[in-house]
């Protein structure tokens, strides 16, 4: 008898930075022989997507798929980074419902409709525990992706041994740049203000952020999976990965993704990519231009905004702004910050876009360094291209890469707690300037293409996930 044929569920969490790495999963899984992909948006989403999901799937292997479920919000909801929590709490309510009754239709097949066979297996969000609870009470064994960095997975894990110590919460008004002993692995580098941002005390009072205890939560419920499936290479995190093996069932390190398995950047995004941006690029002289982008999450004030812009003007390099409708505080119009830019740079200084097809624009020849929240993705994006990165982390898992880069890889620089147009300008210019920064992040990219490439570590995992899930599938089809 040959291998069965597995069939598997992609549900990510409905942000643009989880759908965008889970669909190159869901893009190289539906690339290996014998396994077929559903895809599962929210409603929202795939309506947002429109054509772009339907031209991906037309010219994809036949064996991928989208299907959706509601989550629960009206759709002039914002869904937004501080509507995290409302999201989960949302998709817990009627998400919830219509993925029991749609992962129930998936287990006798799909019959004519695409001749997909019965659901064998899901790889859920490590954020939507649900699925990954509700898949294996069906019978259906079930994978948690975390689509953050491995190392601040650690860090949440980490959590109990954290209080166990003392080192957390954090005394009042205590010193951040204290060091952090108990995550294993980091005890040389790591300091307060280097944890996810959730570590961090709550307003004045004793205790720790809210969402923290969440977080470790979805952790724990997650790293019960089958499997944890990461976005990373060893050449990155070779040590947090060992320090996970052990505490997980088992652990696939797949990673970058999107240099592994390039998925079509319109199917991957929530916003109007503005290819413009490429011909004004193209206009300008090799690795001369700072290229801006905090994300899709970030927001920031007026008075940061101003400090961004003062900082990228006095650095005297060109500069091409990602500058979201709904990034600034205070809902100033778009054309008014455009404007501001204009004003301030100049016309031919500077370039301001609502979104940008960001991996085409770090491969290109005239981008010196990129000013980054430090996303995972976008973490890994300038890893893979070898650009110089100033970070300045937002929230959750970006404070901890940010370390990585800039006190760990030596590939960039961590600008974190700081909104300074002086420090924005000193740190920008170096990055542009510095040829030890360069050749640092031209080296660890040749490490992580070489992690990628054929008989490198992440395409052995790559290959070894694949054999898992098939593994999976033929137990299923033996069992039934």
């Amino acid at each position: 008898m040959g291998a069965a044929a597995a069939h598997v569920l992609v549900f990510p969490m409905p942000l643009q930075g989880h759908i965008n790495v889970m669909l190159h999963l869901a893009t190289a899984l539906a690339a290996a022989a014998g396994v077929h992909v559903t895809f599962l948006h929210t409603d929202h989403n795939l309506r947002r997507l429109g054509n772009a999901a339907a031209a991906t799937t037309a010219g994809s292997p036949r064996r991928l798929r989208f299907l959706s479920v509601p989550d629960g919000l009206p759709d002039d909801h914002p869904r937004s980074a501080s509507d995290v929590p409302v999201m989960v709490d949302s998709l817990l309510g009627a998400g919830q419902a219509a993925y029991r009754a749609l992962l129930g239709s998936l287990l006798v097949g799909s019959g004519g409709a695409g001749g997909f066979p019965p659901v064998t297996s899901v790889v859920a969000d490590a954020l939507l525990t649900f699925a990954i609870d509700v898949a294996e009470e069906l019978g259906v064994p079930a994978l948690a992706f975390r689509t953050a960095s491995a190392s601040s997975l650690l860090a949440y894990m980490s959590v109990p041994r954290l209080f166990e110590l003392g080192e957390l919460p954090f005394p009042p008004g205590g010193d951040l740049d204290e060091p952090v002993r108990g995550v294993p692995g980091m005890e040389g580098f790591l300091r307060r203000r280097d944890l996810p941002s959730t570590f961090r005390r709550h307003g004045n009072d004793h205790d720790v952020h809210p969402k923290l205890q969440m977080l470790v939560d979805l952790t724990t419920g997650s790293c019960k999976a089958r499997a944890v499936i990461l976005n990373t290479a060893a050449s990155l995190e070779a040590p947090a990965l060992a320090h996970i093996a052990p505490r997980v069932r088992d652990v696939f390190a797949v990673g970058p993704l999107h240099a592994m398995s390039p998925a079509p950047a319109a199917a991957t995004s929530l916003w109007r990519e503005d290819d413009g941006c490429m011909a004004w690029l193209d206009g300008q002289a090799d690795r001369s231009v700072v290229y801006v982008s905090l994300g899709s999450l970030t927001v920031i004030s007026p008075e940061q905004f101003t400090e961004f812009l003062s900082g990228l003007v006095a650095a005297g390099h060109p500069f091409l702004w990602v500058l979201r409708p709904d990034m600034v505080t205070a809902r100033l119009q778009h054309a008014d910050l455009q404007e501001a830019v204009a004003a301030a740079a100049g016309h031919s200084k500077a370039r301001v876009v609502r979104w940008a097809p960001q991996r085409d624009v770090l491969r290109h020849r005239a981008v010196g360094c990129f000013l980054t929240h430090a996303g995972w993705n976008s973490t890994l994006e300038a890893a893979v291209e070898g650009v110089p990165t100033v970070c300045w982390p937002f929230f959750v898992d970006q404070q901890i890469n940010s370390r990585f880069v800039g006190g760990v890889w030596g590939t960039g620089l961590d600008m974190k707690d700081a909104c300074d147009a002086a420090v924005v300008a000193r740190m920008v210019r170096e990055a542009m300037e510095s040829g030890e920064i360069r050749a640092t992040a031209q080296a660890l990219a040749e490490k992580v293409r070489r992690d990628v490439a054929d008989g490198g570590s992440s395409a052995t995992e790559f290959k070894r996930l694949v054999g898992f899930l098939q593994e999976l599938a033929t137990r299923i089809q033996h069992a039934n």
